[in-house]
């Protein structure tokens, strides 16, 4: 959608006044508007890319981002056609883009895990015998569109790591956010962290939701790490076991092991 589109369908969905104050890069080229309304205040209007996403996050931001309180934003109307949302705009930028000293940083971090926490119990636990294998397969299609990019022996290697997942099953899933990120971590200037961002919302392992901070954040800050999960909860052994299995997902989603 043009920028033009987006503040049409502001006004459209919120009121003929709502004016433009800027833009934000999104995802694959796309972009979000940030706008003023009368009654609302500054808005987000953001588009998504499939039907999917956009079920996903209005599922989301309906049934478990609540839980979270102020420390996310708020869903304030949806569109089907385009898909888009319009929630309120949360006061900050993301936590990847501010200079903390340490003690911030750490307390950022606590702020985070009690986030997390508390978006993992807005809904129960569901069991899902087959879900390791429906990741197993996700792996298998990843390594598939990778083609002769991946080494043979990275392929094989995340074929253990896959077997041995299927093999903890059955493990409960819950409401994950699957892009839990410093760049999703809005940081105020109050000193609050807020959430947004939760288009890939779904029932999944909620160890998932840590995967990418302790392969890419925690291994150089393990003070990071001792804050987060001072408040989210420390880890079981089965929880570190999915985090390395799973950490071969990841590494084939960013398509980073290729060979040279």
């Amino acid at each position: 959608m043009s920028s033009d589109d987006l503040l049409q369908l502001c006004r459209r969905l919120l009121g003929a006044g709502a004016v433009p104050v800027t833009w934000h890069p999104g995802h694959a080229g796309t972009h979000v508007l940030r706008a003023s309304t009368a009654e609302h205040g500054e808005v987000i209007v953001k588009p998504h890319r499939s039907q999917e996403r956009h079920m996903q996050e209005v599922h989301a931001y309906r049934t478990w981002v609540p839980a979270l309180g102020d420390r996310a934003p708020r869903l304030l109307a949806t569109a089907n056609d385009p898909p888009a949302i319009v929630i309120t705009a949360v006061p900050g930028v993301p936590l990847n883009q501010r200079t903390l000293d340490s003690d911030a940083e750490q307390d950022a971090y606590r702020q985070a895990g009690r986030l997390l926490k508390a978006l993992h119990a807005a809904g129960p636990p569901q069991l899902k015998p087959d879900w390791t294998a429906w990741l197993a397969q996700r792996a298998e299609y990843w390594i598939h569109q990778a083609g002769d990019r991946i080494t043979s022996d990275f392929s094989a290697e995340v074929g253990v790591h896959m077997r041995a997942l299927q093999d903890l099953a059955p493990l409960p899933t819950l409401p994950c956010h699957l892009d839990f990120m410093p760049r999703n971590m809005i940081y105020g200037d109050d000193g609050l962290v807020r959430l947004i961002d939760f288009e890939h919302s779904r029932y999944d392992l909620p160890t998932r939701d840590l995967v990418r901070l302790a392969t890419r954040i925690w291994p150089l800050r393990p003070d990071l790490r001792d804050s987060f999960l001072d408040e989210y909860g420390q880890l079981t052994e089965v929880d570190h076991e999915v985090l390395e299995h799973c950490s071969y997902v990841d590494t084939l989603t960013r398509g980073r092991r290729f060979r040279r």
